[in-house]
């Protein structure tokens, strides 16, 4: 029997769907709908009405100061959730990838996977449907085994976070709505300096406090001095891995605090506390120029992966050269 394939988009009714993987889950899928300007598109496959896989994929605005200075963008974490034997995995991909490509095409200039667990699969599919691969860099962070979690920072981060503890910082995870708000205002703040960080809505972080905290999916912490949130981060966790999403500080105007650097250090103790076995920081920049970002993350002792991103672009001339550039 042929496979169904069923579309769900904001505002759809989602059934009871199996899963543990975050990144493909209807608790993802409404955080996004609640958040303004991202569009989540879920697509179910199925057959003789059991589920064999599922992809969730969100279209979102992209502001730039370089032409185009507003895109739409689709952006998809990992290639779907999968409910069947391996050997019949990427032809599920392929109806999948088929039809999310499809529907991204007409709403968004760009479509993009990221965060890939297997660099290698679906190769020949992704090719098929026009898409180009580059070369991307992850740092994941080992939480296992026996030794302490600051045996592998760097002496000067250690030194940092010292410091900053002794100086009157204070780190802690947040439910308070007025908190996390002030944090959501804090890290827009920082990030309006970084040009190359995208940072959603300030209702996004309220959201995420909605939808994933039920089941401890996600956590937000803050860092405070006399009673002032400096810093803080926010993390998502998806089967045994934790992911850092956000993280900054008012590392100008606190730096003998270094509110920065507790957010990161906070989100890793707690993960390893809970058990879980990496934290990956989730985007850390191209393989090919210095990035300040991952090198600052590389000082917690997180080891850098080579892997790549799947791009397509929907003008035809533009994606043909980016095929060639990069085939």
């Amino acid at each position: 029997m042929p496979l169904l394939l069923t579309i769900y988009r904001a505002k759809s009714q989602l059934p009871d769907l199996p899963g543990t993987d975050l990144f493909h889950s209807t608790g993802l899928f409404r955080l996004y709908e609640a958040t303004p300007g991202y569009k989540p598109l879920l697509i179910i496959a199925s057959e003789d009405g059991c589920v064999k896989g599922k992809l969730l994929g969100v279209v979102r605005r992209s502001v730039r100061l370089t032409p185009p200075a507003l895109i739409q963008r689709c952006e998809v974490y990992g290639t779907g959730e999968y409910f069947c034997p391996p050997e019949q995995q990427e032809s599920v991909f392929e109806a999948l990838l088929a039809q999310l490509t499809k529907e991204a095409a007409h709403r968004s200039f760009l479509i993009e996977f990221r965060n890939l667990d297997d660099a290698k699969f679906g190769y020949r599919l992704f090719r098929q449907q026009g898409y180009f691969p580059i070369n991307w860099l992850r740092v994941r962070n080992s939480l296992h085994g026996p030794h302490a979690l600051e045996k592998r920072f760097s002496p000067s981060r250690m030194r940092q976070i010292r410091k900053g503890l002794k100086n009157g910082a204070e780190v802690r995870e947040t439910h308070d709505p007025a908190e996390i708000q002030a944090f959501a205002r804090m890290l827009h703040r920082v990030y309006s300096f970084k040009v190359r960080r995208h940072f959603p809505s300030l209702r996004f972080f309220r959201e995420m406090e909605h939808w994933l905290t039920e089941g401890e999916r996600s956590r937000i912490f803050i860092v405070t001095y006399h009673g002032r949130i400096i810093g803080g981060s926010a993390c998502i966790y998806s089967g045994t891995n934790a992911f850092l999403w956000f993280s900054g500080g008012m590392r100008k105007t606190y730096a003998r605090q270094y509110p920065g650097i507790l957010a990161v250090w906070y989100a890793l103790v707690d993960a390893k506390q809970r058990g879980y076995r990496h934290l990956e920081f989730m985007d850390v920049g191209l393989p090919f120029h210095k990035h300040g970002y991952r090198e600052f993350v590389q000082r917690f002792g997180g080891r850098q992966i080579s892997t790549r991103r799947w791009f397509r672009l929907r003008w035809r001339w533009l994606n043909k050269l980016f095929n060639w550039l990069y085939g």
